[in-house]
């Protein structure tokens, strides 16, 4: 599941976009990259939250696997990216 976008379903975030970054049991950390960076990422329980689809970002999913430094300007750009394609879609 890591790389892949989520959607908050509940709490004070619902419906807000975050990119999962590590994961422990039914536990999910995620980063937007702008309030929640890497440094702190926000700690969800995987029934509040909703799987955008199987997509994942390549760039992110390349750089968590090789344990390189990954910045929060890349999840906002990704985050920004995926926003923009859904409405793109919808639109098109």
């Amino acid at each position: 599941m890591i790389g892949m976008f989520a959607v908050s379903k509940a709490g004070h975030d619902k419906g807000k976009m975050y990119v999962i970054i590590g994961q422990e049991n039914d536990i999910l950390y995620l980063a937007d990259g702008k309030t929640r960076g890497l440094e702190k990422p926000k700690k969800k329980k995987k029934k509040h939250l909703q799987i955008v689809s199987s997509e994942l970002d390549p760039v992110i999913v390349g750089k968590l696997t090789q344990k390189q430094t990954i910045y929060n300007e890349e999840i906002k750009r990704a985050i920004k990216i995926r926003t923009n394609k859904e409405v793109t879609d919808v639109k098109g």
